[in-house]
């Protein structure tokens, strides 16, 4: 038997980009969240990207898009230094690459609203949790992840 995950709570969140920013100091570490950006070549998940580097406890553990496939997400979001993780644009493959270090793991999706549902569902798959930020999503689309959620044994807030 396997026990999915899943916390899904809608929101808002205001997006900011600043340039010239330097990876954290910190060493990828087995006790960090890892972190997967889908969505990481556009404004907000390039925003992302930074902010992760500069937390303490998280890494940046993947970057997925179909757009700049192989850059590596340090040049793209402008930082001083490469971060050698290349965007790739298959979410299953990164899933599973992060899922086989056993680390708590957890996939922030800028994608499409189309798309985030069998994102989100991925995730659970692959026992990380998702925060989830799609203009436009469609209610239906947040009664389904709500409705999957509390199937998941998790909450989920509207």
């Amino acid at each position: 038997m396997v026990a999915l995950s899943c916390q899904f709570q809608p929101t808002i969140i205001n997006s900011y980009l600043s340039t010239k920013r330097r990876p954290s100091s910190s060493q990828p570490s087995q006790s960090n969240i890892k972190v997967i950006i889908n969505g990481a070549a556009k404004e907000i998940g390039r925003a992302a990207v930074i902010a992760v580097t500069k937390a303490r406890g998280m890494e940046v553990a993947g970057a997925v898009d179909s757009y700049l496939v192989g850059e590596d997400i340090g040049k793209v979001c402008d930082m001083e230094e490469p971060l050698e993780i290349p965007i790739m644009n298959d979410l299953t493959m990164v899933l599973g690459s992060i899922s086989q270090s056993k680390a708590t793991g957890v996939v922030v999706d800028f994608t499409e609203p189309t798309q985030v549902y069998d994102n989100v569902k991925q995730a659970i798959a692959f026992g990380m949790n998702s925060v989830v930020y799609v203009p436009r999503i469609k209610s239906d689309t947040i009664s389904a992840l709500s409705a999957f959620c509390e199937k998941a044994s998790m909450v989920s807030t509207g």
